[in-house]
């Protein structure tokens, strides 16, 4: 093969995209509205405190999860005070509740 007989490589122009400006289907008036409701958006401390937002860097996909398992903990831990609690007969016999304050055993 000759030098002319080579295949020169194409020229290959890449023109940069010109960015186009997205058309809104929001009249002005809405726009407006728009920005000053955002604008007056509390931040996310404010929701904190509110307890609209939960705390902590956990995911949000997690979050329900979490709660879910603090309150299944809770739960729990209430049975198992409840179960240990003293009879109202108990009560009676070391003096904390009066025969006529105890309730009626079924």
């Amino acid at each position: 093969m000759s030098s002319s007989d080579a295949i020169a490589p194409a020229e290959v122009t890449t023109a940069a995209p010109v960015p186009t400006r997205r058309q809104s289907s929001l009249s002005a008036e809405t726009l407006q509205a728009l920005e000053k409701r955002l604008a007056q958006r509390p931040d996310k401390q404010e929701l904190q405190d509110r307890n609209i937002l939960k705390e902590g860097n956990v995911a949000p996909a997690l979050q329900a999860a979490t709660a879910q398992l603090q309150r299944s903990q809770l739960e729990d831990k209430l049975d198992q005070k409840l179960l240990h609690r003293p009879k109202p007969e108990e009560l009676v016999k070391s003096g904390i509740l009066r025969p006529d304050e105890a309730p009626i055993s079924a």
